[in-house]
């Protein structure tokens, strides 16, 4: 076995620069934050267009990749084996790809899209009209498209390590197209990339579940939420995913997920059950078909002379942040698809969770509209009065049974959300800083685990309190970080679609799994070698 190693070409230059970006954080909060609003405006102005396009496109690569003749592909060669149940599968992958976000934002975005619409679009604000284009608008946003960036990530380390038998990184996925070069500096500054990406993308995520854990408390508590009950929740946080991540994923985070997902069941039921439950069934059904007519306008809808601000601020920054993820839960997601076809691998990660996310924001998103519209506009008033968008799910369970028991079992499954991600993400982000990760020993060094855990813990607190005050709220932050993140690996996705796409396509140049004698990838192959299959 060789020895796990520190990657140092990729580990210094961003623990470098992450350090200088909690320095400029913490000296110069304000400033740090209008840099990120300079990047952000500069990318929406010039590149919301393509970042639409790139989505909608992913949807229906990823269905015909498993529903054609590469959906038969098993990622390790016909002889391998899974390493785990299709139940734990399908846990991880929904914890660990948008479980999070669905708690946050299950209750907040369909009440926001209800009672602000779209000027533009004509929309009456509080009407059936704006109640069906909310819940249609977060089934754009939350169910078949974020799971496709995620996928095809997925697809194309899953292929390039497992069948392709190339090192377990994200620059393996360009070999198709860059050859040997993708082990070079090319190789080098991708994975460099995806890691400054991934660490901005996991304190937005980390610190939105900070937001919504602390107003939570501060409501069923009466504690004054703020600084310093975020950071006593950010060492909290940080310390259970390191310890998770410590223990490796055949302990921590299987076991964490399947808790957690068992969880997510019983408080969808519960207030599906309790909820309005016909008018959940009425409102999603219409939404559904509105969401599923319109699928090609709703996604490319840029607004070019209305001057809408909607489409950036929320399918945009959504597209924006699924990217900045993508390349690590890719990576994160492969590593559990060993012995699985292409096509089990879009069902279990791509279907099946945008699936449980529609009944989900169904559920929590028809009802808050519910009792939104019953009431006058009273839980609007209340979001916007008392705590923000964070403290909506809090607020909104007031009209069910148990409100406080199922409050807290709520702050748990948050926490546990929480935990979960980021536990993936440190796994991931220390693999791809280290080397000697194989299929036989994939857990990279424990002391690597910790440091980018503390890290991201760092960068979390630093987002959330950086440049608020005033008008600037702490989820304004965390999307500014979310999209800085983001837009860089947007032009990367378009390379490594076409990548994934030119390596299935020639599956007999570069499919090594069948051929157990050929194991390394120091050289490669003669052309005509390649086009025959032998080696």
């Amino acid at each position: 076995m060789n020895e796990k190693k520190i990657r140092w070409s990729v580990f210094a230059p961003i623990a470098l620069l992450m350090a200088g970006t909690v320095l400029i954080g913490i000296l110069n909060p304000n400033g740090f934050y209008n840099l990120q609003t300079g990047i952000v405006d500069y990318a929406f102005a010039n590149f919301g267009w393509l970042f639409n396009w790139t989505a909608l496109s992913l949807i229906f690569i990823c269905l015909y990749l498993a529903f054609s003749k590469y959906g038969k592909i098993k990622f390790g060669g016909v002889n391998a084996k899974p390493t785990i149940n299709k139940w734990e599968w399908f846990a991880i992958s929904l914890t660990a790809g948008i479980g999070t976000g669905i708690l946050f934002w299950g209750t907040a975005e369909p009440i926001t899209h209800f009672s602000v619409p779209p000027e533009e679009l004509g929309i009456k604000p509080g009407t059936e009209e704006a109640a069906v284009f909310s819940i249609a608008a977060v089934l754009q946003q939350w169910t078949l498209a974020p799971y496709a960036i995620y996928v095809i990530c997925g697809i194309a380390v899953a292929y390039a390590h497992y069948n392709i038998q190339l090192p377990y990184s994200i620059s393996s996925t360009l070999y198709p197209v860059l050859g040997k070069r993708s082990f070079g500096l090319a190789g080098t500054v991708v994975d460099g990339l995806c890691m400054f990406s991934i660490i901005g993308a996991s304190a937005a995520v980390l610190g939105e579940g900070v937001l919504q854990i602390g107003s939570g408390i501060g409501h069923l508590t009466n504690l004054n939420t703020g600084p310093i009950l975020w950071a006593l929740l950010v060492v909290a946080i940080t310390v259970t995913y390191i310890l998770s991540s410590y223990t490796g994923l055949q302990k921590g985070i299987r076991i964490l997920a399947d808790y957690n997902t068992k969880l997510f069941f019983f408080l969808m039921v519960f207030v599906f059950i309790f909820g309005p439950t016909v008018f959940i069934l009425n409102l999603g059904t219409q939404a559904t078909g509105s969401f599923l007519s319109s699928i090609p306008e709703r996604f490319l809808w840029m607004s070019p002379m209305d001057g809408s601000e909607w489409p950036k601020s929320w399918p945009i920054f959504e597209w924006s942040l699924w990217m900045a993820y993508a390349p690590m839960i890719g990576m994160f997601l492969a590593r559990l698809a060993y012995g699985r076809t292409l096509r089990e691998f879009v069902t279990m990660n791509l279907l099946l969770p945008a699936g449980f996310g529609a009944i989900w924001f169904w559920s929590f998103g028809g009802s808050a509209i519910y009792y939104d519209w019953k009431g006058g506009g009273k839980l609007w008033d209340l979001i916007n009065s008392e705590g923000g968008l964070e403290l909506s799910l809090f607020a909104f369970l007031e009209h069910f049974p148990l409100p406080s028991l199922i409050s807290w079992l709520l702050l748990i499954a948050v926490y546990i959300s929480f935990t979960t991600l980021a536990d993936s993400l440190t796994t991931t982000v220390s693999s791809l800083t280290t080397t000697s990760n194989t299929i036989l020993d994939p857990e990279p060094p424990a002391k690597v685990k910790v440091f980018w855990g503390a890290v991201m813990g760092l960068m979390a607190l630093l987002t959330i309190t950086a440049g608020t005050g005033g008008e600037i709220t702490g989820i304004d932050a965390v999307k500014q970080m979310a999209t800085v993140s983001g837009f860089p690996i947007l032009f990367f996705m378009i390379l490594l679609i076409f990548s994934t796409i030119k390596g299935l396509m020639k599956q007999k140049m570069f499919d090594r799994a069948n051929f157990p004698e050929t194991t390394k990838v120091d050289m490669e192959p003669e052309p005509t070698d390649r086009i025959s299959g032998h080696y």
